[in-house]
């Protein structure tokens, strides 16, 4: 039985591979691959992907096709350990649900696109396929397996660069078992990992990857600052003269779903001239001081797009969701998988516009397997924890950390929600606590579908988002 699953996720992972050959080049794809074949690296968008593509150019593999194969791989790999072990362990249908999870069309459409959130998730993916295969066994990882783990972890984390909320959780709960009573040194160890990991990316994309900085770091605070003058007025934010940010207003100009409307070229961009040449420091000491003096704007902006990038209260067509079926026009040569794609990812755009493809959902289902799950009884419910931590730890931090609404962004939260509560069903629950999660799960459904009935659409693409 065994056996069977481990062919099935083989036979799967041949099968995506040809249907989306050579995968898809989103516009950050072809930035990269641009980087790649001018050798010239640059922050923006992750060095550590740009590197490990150069090595396939390097050898003479041009195109996004192997770090297609990678990603492909890495993600069939680790759901086929997963579903395998499950089988081992006799949970057959949990085991057969892994795999459908895997060719869930929102899930697999985005992961045929070449783009950091897939490298990602595929990473994450073997991680966690690698320890189930042995501790539901209740076997030791040994030397070599915590080695792949930690090599797939730390890819991860360099691959986007606000990854570390999700891996940190997910790192602590792999490398040892979790236990509840231990919660507290845990979550220590993950806050403090977490603080470690971000002061040393810039040393590491900078230093050691050899990027060059781009500005990117000052996006997040722009984006805030924008959002505090909006609400709290024009002499909130003195960092730009108040005239700018009337102007502004007059030209309709502030968003709560994205920074890019600010972004050199777009229409709002004389935010991003005005504080050209503007030391980072006085960006960012201007961004604190407007959120200590303003809290209320802050967190009024800060709602606002959470509950965008998170698509709860949203209508039902909503842009920057939708799986993107062919790359983006080039002249590198990155090609475009076949026709066959297009109807596909309609349909799986579809999906991801319903309530089941709402990031809130995802998050309450993460927040319910913590509040069911029982590690210490259970070795499948204590690698849901991990999972499930994971999850809910990525969507919280789109509070603070978050300037843009893709759907993309959520991929591994989707797929670790949903594992995490695969695990949790393969032993019996306490049934008064699991109809209360169920009724929070219908209520958040609930209010994800009743907001696409009533809300007026706002246009399916990015150009809807910065008109």
């Amino acid at each position: 039985m065994t056996r069977r699953f481990g062919l099935a996720a083989a036979l799967l992972c041949a099968v995506v591979l040809l249907f989306f050959w050579p995968g898809v080049a989103h516009y950050d794809s072809v930035a990269q691959y641009q980087q790649v074949v001018s050798g010239a690296y640059y922050d923006w968008h992750p060095p550590a992907m740009a590197r490990l593509w150069s090595l396939f150019h390097a050898l003479g593999w041009a195109g996004q096709g192997p770090m297609f194969l990678l990603q492909t791989v890495l993600y069939w790999t680790g759901l086929g350990l997963l579903a395998a072990a499950l089988a081992r362990s006799g949970a057959r249908v949990a085991a057969m649900a892994v795999l459908a999870l895997g060719l869930w069309p929102p899930v697999l459409g985005w992961q045929a696109v070449v783009v950091k959130d897939g490298q990602m998730a595929a990473a994450l993916l073997a991680a966690t396929g690698l320890v189930a295969w042995r501790r539901l066994q209740t076997k030791p990882l040994g030397q070599a397996g915590t080695a792949a783990v930690l090599v797939l972890l730390v890819y991860a984390v360099l691959v986007r660069s606000n990854a570390i909320f999700a891996v940190a959780p997910l790192a602590v709960g792999l490398l040892a078992p979790w236990r509840w009573r231990d919660w507290r040194s845990r979550v220590l160890l993950i806050g403090a990992a977490t603080l470690a990991t971000l002061a040393l990316l810039s040393p590491i994309n900078h230093g050691v990857l050899g990027a060059e900085g781009s500005g990117v770091e000052a996006t997040q605070p722009i984006f805030d600052l924008a959002g505090i003058a909006h609400r709290a007025g024009p002499d909130a934010v003195p960092l730009l003269p108040p005239e700018t940010w009337r102007q502004l207003e007059a030209q309709r100009c502030f968003s709560s779903i994205l920074w890019d409307i600010f972004s050199i070229g777009k229409r709002c961009d004389f935010i991003q001239d005005g504080l050209t040449g503007r030391p980072r420091r006085e960006i960012f000491s201007a961004w604190t001081r407007a959120i200590s003096e303003h809290p209320g704007a802050y967190l009024s902006h800060r709602l606002a797009h959470w509950n965008a990038t998170m698509r709860w209260f949203v209508p039902w067509h909503f842009p920057q969701a939708v799986p993107q079926a062919e790359s983006l026009p080039n002249t590198f040569g990155l090609g475009s998988p076949g026709h066959r794609v297009a109807g596909y990812d309609r349909f799986a755009g579809w999906l991801v516009n319903s309530p089941a493809g709402a990031p809130i959902l995802a998050l309450a289902v993460a927040l319910a397997v913590l509040a069911l799950a029982r590690p210490a009884q259970s070795a499948a419910h204590g690698l849901a924890v991990p999972l499930a931590l994971s999850a809910a730890a990525m969507e919280l931090s789109f509070l603070v950390v978050s300037i843009a609404i893709d759907w993309r962004y959520h991929l591994w939260s989707m797929l670790a929600a949903w594992l995490s509560a695969i695990l949790l069903v393969t032993e019996p629950l306490p049934r008064r606590r699991a109809r209360i999660a169920l009724a929070g799960l219908a209520l958040i459904a609930l209010t994800t579908l009743g907001a696409r009935l009533m809300l007026p659409p706002v246009g399916d693409d990015y150009e809807a988002l910065i008109r």
